[in-house]
């Protein structure tokens, strides 16, 4: 699976897989108002106050997020015996988050954040909290809960927000048994010492925490993987992902660095976003996504729930409408001239992906169309298309064509997910282009055969591979123009 909205609508069809969260549970309240004075009492404004809402927060804002994306969860947290853990109870049970598997501990606090706000700015954070590890009785219950769980699910999610609940009585065995059972672990972690997250297979800290955890500085790009290498060397976790705000993200794993560039277009509120980020990556990682790709997933659900006001969440078709937005408003970028395809395509197989091509005059986009290039994509990490000119066009269908211009073509086809890049060629073949780009994989529809597909011969030359994609019978573009005409 190399494609994201794939990812996205397989998301939203399949029931399969459970994900695990476990962790420390809180309650959100949101107190919002208006500032129109300050206090006599104090140079502090007054805040009149106009609405109040509460939220499941913590790993239950984990929680909700993958509810939102559609995936199966099941929850292990522990609550105090007070009115904040029975809010919490009645939180869960109606918006019918996940299965709550909650750990009673008489006489501890609930942990409680209050934000108080004025036009989209937070004025102040009142917390309520128990920091100190639970008793022994409430930790070994915990414990047993969660390691029953984790043998029906297929990801775990621990969140930490350094209350108490994830010490290392907890930790240790639960992520030594999900290793031991095959089971990925993703981390949001909290303090200086990653070592406690020793094979985990994710962990998610933003760049300030990085810096905290690596003993350096996280400004820069480079110093940011490097930052991550050090966490990975010396603590024992297979990859981080590096949430940097405006920057973005990096993910740094075995297979090098990737940055990913900040998808908000504007900022609201950054409450509960790191919640979103594991959320998005454990569903990503539970659908079978390449870690890569589950990035993408998170970095795109964040940027909406920053946009948002409280700890938000980002919905599957939330997600799918900014992805498809996207594609629209860099769709220009994808369309470009032979030399400057030559020098991207150099670009990606220094970064070990493969390369594929197809062409084809694509005059009135139709489903036939769509499936040659989704089997194109399918069969390579990056995806050429070749287009036919106006010119070439005329020659090969008639004066009357094409329908519609290069440019219109080329829009269009640069405005799907599963097209990398579009190139137009004026030559009758795109055989000069294939030549120039060299491509790994060559595909064109099975009403040919290998030995009559232009470029093919070259293509196995350089230790190619031709492929002949499924046709989709009963579309034409001649057909639909024939019948418009009639």
């Amino acid at each position: 699976m190399n494609d994201l909205s794939e990812l996205i609508e397989q998301l939203a069809d399949d029931d399969g897989a459970r994900i695990l969260c476990v962790g420390d549970l809180m309650l959100d309240r949101f107190i919002q108002g208006d500032v129109e004075r300050i206090s006599p009492e104090a140079p502090i404004p007054v805040l009149a106050v106009q609405k109040e809402t509460v939220m499941v927060g913590g790993v239950g804002n984990v929680v909700r997020n993958l509810v939102a994306m559609g995936v199966a969860t099941e929850l292990v947290a522990a609550v105090g015996d007070d009115a904040a853990g029975r809010e919490l109870r009645s939180l869960l049970d109606a918006e019918a988050l996940a299965t709550p598997r909650l750990i009673e501990t008489p006489g501890r606090q609930t942990t409680i954040k209050t934000r108080f706000a004025a036009s989209g700015q937070q004025l102040l954070r009142a917390d309520r909290e128990a920091t100190e590890p639970l008793d022994e009785r409430a930790g070994r219950a915990l414990l047993d809960q969660a390691l029953e769980s984790l043998q029906t699910c297929a990801i775990v999610v621990l969140s930490d927000y350094g209350k108490g609940v994830l010490d290392d009585a907890v930790l240790t065995p639960l992520l030594a048994e999900a290793r031991n059972l095959g089971r990925p672990v993703i981390v949001d972690p909290k303090g200086f010492d990653y070592s406690r997250y020793r094979g985990a297979t994710l962990v998610t800290p933003n760049k300030h925490e990085l810096a905290l955890a690596s003993g350096g500085t996280t400004g820069e790009d480079a110093a940011v993987v490097a930052a991550g290498q050090r966490i990975i060397e010396q603590c024992g976790v297979d990859a981080v992902l590096a949430t940097r705000s405006e920057q973005g993200m990096t993910l740094i794993d075995g297979d090098g660095a990737r940055h990913l560039p900040a998808r908000a277009k504007e900022v609201f509120d950054v409450s509960g976003a790191g919640d979103t980020v594991a959320a998005a990556m454990a569903a990503g990682l539970a659908m079978g996504a390449p870690m890569a790709l589950a990035a993408q997933l998170a970095n795109t659900a964040a940027g909406i729930v920053v946009g948002k006001a409280g700890t938000a969440t980002a919905h599957t078709s939330e997600i799918l409408a900014a992805l498809h937005e996207e594609a629209f408003l860099s769709g220009e970028e994808k369309v470009t001239a032979p030399s400057a395809a030559a020098n991207r395509v150099a670009a990606w197989r220094k970064q070990g992906l493969r390369v594929g091509f197809t062409n084809g005059c694509f005059d009135l986009l139709h489903p036939g169309h769509i499936a040659l290039i989704k089997q194109s994509r399918a069969a390579c990490d990056r995806l050429v298309l070749g287009l036919n000119s106006d010119a070439s066009v005329a020659r090969l269908k008639g004066p009357d064509r094409p329908v519609q211009s290069e440019s219109s073509r080329a829009a269009v086809l640069a405005a799907l997910s599963t097209v990398d890049l579009v190139v137009i060629f004026n030559e009758d073949t795109p055989l000069e282009m294939i030549k120039h780009l060299r491509p790994d994989v060559l595909v064109k529809g099975a009403d040919y055969t290998v030995d009559t597909v232009v470029g093919a011969a070259e293509v196995q030359s350089w230790g190619g591979e031709v492929i002949l994609a499924d046709l989709v019978d009963g579309f034409s573009t001649t057909a639909t123009i024939d019948r418009l005409n009639g």
